[in-house]
Parts: C-alpha cells; structure tokens; sequence
C-alpha cells in the first residue's frame, strides 16, 4: 500500500470548535474536514466542491502532532459592532479572547503536523494527481493554519510504497505515532510513574470528519480521536489492523475513518 507523507509547518494554529458558543475555542489538531480543505487546496479546487472527493470513502487521512505543542488564550483588538453602521468603528473597540495553537517555546518552535493520505477504494485518481502537486511542488493554493492569516507551508514530503498492514492477534501494546479513533482503543497505558513520561501527554477530541456532498458544509461523520500533543505517540491495545511504515524509525499509523 502506498501512503503519502506530508510534514505541514507554522507559527501559530487555530481550528474554532464550530459547536462553541464563540469563536475563542480551538482544536488541537486540525480535524479531517480541514484537512480535506487542504489537500483539496494543493490540487486547486473549487470551495465547497470537494467533499465527495475526498470522503473517507476515497481518500483516507491520517495526522499526528510533531512537536510539542500547547494551547492559550490571547486577547485581539476587533471592532465593536453593534448595528450596520460601526463598522467604521465609531464604536470603539472590544477585546476579544482567542484560543491559539503554538510551539511550547512562541519564540522558537513551530507547529508541525505530518498528514498521512492514502487511497481507499475510489480514489486513485485523486491520490495520483494529489502525488505529483506535492511531490513535485506545484501546490495551486498557499496553506493556512485555520485561519488566513495563519501562514503555513510544506515542510516535506515522501512517499513510502511499501507501508504494511499489522493484523492484532496477541492483544500486545503498542506505541501508535498518528492520533487513534477512540473506538479502535481496548486499553490506553496511562502510567503517572512511567519513565518515559513523553507518553503521557494525551488529549482526547470529538472532530467534524466528513461532508455531505451538498456543498453547504453540513456534517456527515464525526471522529473521536486520541492522540500525544508531544509527537512521540500514545501507547495502546488495538481491536483493529494499522500500518507501519519504515523512515528513521518505525511509524505505525491508522486512518481517521
């Protein structure tokens, strides 16, 4: 099986939790529907257009964190508005929270995903086309973290055609590097007086997975996730195959799906 690997960088990160009552909350990774956003935008598609071309039906992501990241609330300058006529800002202005994604160190680090994209059973053309734009470079659209102003770029990228699906049939544990969907969890390792204590930093999300194809932006399929916010995986039991592949290290890997 061939995947696709793809080390996306940048600054800052936000991914507004779209069920909050205000547009301070973000996510800590950006969930597959953006990442769909993404992909779709390295092959230049229209928006709202691509919805059934990268479902998980045809197209299957994977993602995990790279460098340790955290999350805190900054207070932006935006305009007081009221009514219709202050956006001119005859009404003053208004601070407003806002949740961003950042490196541990704002000063040094980076936010550094690696996307992983495989082809399921319909989606050969697209993964094709999608290989060349970002193998070769030719990407239509600039990447963004969330919002426009958060630039982000291609770091990487590599394609491994050889990835091998791993059969569970001992119930051993496992250190999985990509975020994990909750489901496929029998056991999560969760040792306060671990020594490797890189394992231990682990968050759990509901993220918006899949599109109806009708272009309104209306969910099809929710993803709950667990993953490590510092790169190095989480250790697991499985009920599900995954896959490993080799750079540096073995990489075992399973798909938001």
């Amino acid at each position: 099986m061939e995947i696709l690997q793809i080390d996306v960088g940048g600054k800052f990160a936000h991914f507004r939790k779209y069920y909050a009552n205000n547009t301070a909350m973000s996510f800590t990774l950006p969930p597959r529907t953006t990442l769909m956003g993404m992909l779709a935008g390295m092959l230049g598609r229209p928006r709202d257009q691509y919805y059934e071309e990268f479902a998980s039906e045809r197209i299957r992501i994977g993602i995990r964190v790279m460098n340790p990241v955290k999350k805190s609330f900054h207070r932006l300058n935006f305009l007081r508005v009221t009514g219709l006529n202050d956006f001119n800002g005859s009404k003053g202005r208004i601070q407003t929270p806002f949740e961003i994604v950042s490196g541990l160190d704002i000063s040094r680090n980076e936010v550094v995903y690696r996307i992983y994209v495989a082809c399921a059973v319909e989606g050969k053309q697209t993964f094709e086309e999608l290989k060349l734009a970002v193998l070769n470079r030719r990407n239509k659209y600039a990447l963004t973290f969330g919002t426009a102003n958060f630039n982000a770029s291609i770091l990487s990228a590599k394609l491994f055609g050889d990835a091998q699906i791993r059969e569970i049939n001992d119930g051993s544990r496992l250190v999985i590097h990509s975020s994990v969907p909750s489901e496929a969890v029998e056991e999560l390792v969760f040792d306060r007086e671990s020594a490797d204590d890189r394992l231990q930093f682990i968050e759990e999300e509901l993220l918006p997975a899949d599109f109806l194809g009708n272009g309104n932006r209306e969910l099809r399929l929710m993803n709950r996730i667990v993953f490590s916010t510092t790169g190095h995986g989480i250790e697991v039991r499985l009920n599900r195959p995954y896959y490993e592949i080799e750079d540096d290290g073995i990489q075992r890997i399973i798909f938001l799906e």
